[in-house]
């Protein structure tokens, strides 16, 4: 960061509280609409346009946005299938005796794809013209990007072959493919297998089950990879990789790989320890917004990323900025998924300084000059409940890399503060 202006500008305001009297806005009255009707704000007003999350864009985004591995310290957790067997203490790959089955959990940008392609690279026989290693993604778009990487890795092996069991790509019906790795979606996939037979199941030597997290919040996906295991021999090598390692996510690995060894990747929790968290008392969306201009005007802000609870908020926000002479970028949950990343590049490169978003679009955004995350809504689960890890995840965009943070909670009601305290106790 080429400044730390605003970390000193922090530091002053806790020295002297006057510096943020101005954003300590009048206590909350209950004022009628329009019609004279007055709304409490015990809960939180039900919108459509609450997004869910899609976790196939969001793991295809990471995928677009990234150019480097993320940079881990995190501890290696390996849980070997049998502790009496001598392969408990083996100090080599050698000593192994791989192929072995295996399940494996790690964040995103970790370099999972690269393990399993290396996996199948390493397995196939290029004079055996038939499929040898089958890939199951959960997506047709997660299908191609995982294909480039199996390119890019096997350009060095020039007779490998790659095909593609996608919606789209027709064959003609009899026929059996020739070539060694078949990357595809479960539909697809079981239909080559079973129908079409396209595929002989008993001569797969590897199966990989790719985004196992992503899979099982399919819709099918699930059932349609448990049929396609059981068609292939004792002896095929099954690997599943997954982000996140949840109870769902695990008894679906349970049933999908028999006797793994498991690798895991302890992720590190995200501290709050370097984000100071302050917030800011209003009484409506407009003197939340006076209090967001109060706060540019008071530090300096290298780039900020200020999230909203829904579309209509953020793209209200982001022209409201604009007009003030802001450069801003707005992700929203309605563009697709190549936008998305455009935008993050934008972003990241400084074209603009600030980003208005809802959770949905940033999980996963690392841009090393933040420096302040506002929330402009608090995070709340679909019960209009506070949303603790969704708190953590938004906060933790700032002070990341060692730098320090700060985090602003815009509160405009008493609901809003209750939330607020609620994730205080949280923490």
């Amino acid at each position: 960061m080429a400044t730390d202006s605003w970390a000193l500008a922090v530091d002053e305001q806790e020295a002297a509280v006057k510096s943020i009297s101005n954003l300590q806005i009048k206590e909350e009255k209950v004022k009628p609409d329009t019609n004279g009707v007055i709304k409490t704000s015990s809960t939180p007003e039900k919108t459509d346009e609450e997004e869910k999350e899609d976790r196939a864009a969001q793991s295809l985004l990471n995928k677009l946005i990234r150019s480097n591995l993320v940079d881990n310290t995190n501890q290696v957790e390996v849980l070997q299938r049998d502790p009496n067997s001598p392969l408990y203490s083996v100090k080599s790959f050698e000593e192994l005796r791989l192929p072995q089955n295996l399940i494996a959990q790690s964040q995103s940008g970790t370099g999972k794809t690269a393990a399993f392609v290396l996996a199948m690279l390493s397995r196939v026989e290029p004079a055996e013209r038939y499929p040898q290693c089958l890939c199951l993604s959960p997506t047709y778009e997660l299908a191609l990007q995982t294909g480039k990487v199996i390119e890019q890795m096997g350009k060095f092996h020039p007779e490998l072959k790659l095909a593609y069991a996608v919606r789209g790509n027709k064959l003609e019906r009899g026929q059996k493919i020739s070539e060694h790795i078949v990357i595809g979606t479960p539909g697809t996939v079981l239909d080559w297998c079973s129908k079409l037979k396209f595929i002989d199941p008993k001569k797969i030597k590897v199966f990989v089950l790719d985004e196992a997290d992503v899979m099982i919040a399919t819709q099918g996906h699930q059932d349609q990879s448990i049929r396609i295991q059981r068609m292939l021999p004792r002896n095929c090598q099954m690997l599943l990789f997954s982000a996140t390692f949840e109870d769902s996510v695990w008894k679906f690995a349970q049933k999908v790989v028999p006797d793994p060894n498991i690798i895991k990747l302890k992720r590190e929790e995200e501290t709050l320890d370097t984000i100071k968290q302050y917030y800011v008392l209003c009484n409506n969306r407009d003197e939340k917004f006076q209090a967001l201009c109060n706060l540019y005007g008071a530090i300096t802000i290298a780039q900020a990323m200020i999230f909203c609870h829904t579309r209509k908020t953020a793209s209200w926000l982001a022209a409201e900025l604009s007009k003030e002479g802001h450069q801003v970028a707005l992700l929203s949950g309605e563009m697709v998924v190549e936008q998305r990343a455009a935008v993050i590049e934008r972003f990241r490169e400084g074209k603009e300084k600030v980003l208005v978003t809802t959770n949905v679009c940033a999980r996963g955004i690392d841009v090393e000059q933040v420096s302040v995350v506002i929330n402009f809504d608090l995070p709340v689960d679909k019960d209009g409940n506070p949303d603790n890890e969704t708190y953590l995840h938004r906060i933790g965009r700032t002070g990341r890399f060692g730098k320090r943070g700060l985090a602003v909670n815009m509160v405009d009601s008493k609901h809003s503060m209750n939330i607020l305290n609620r994730i205080q106790e949280h923490f």
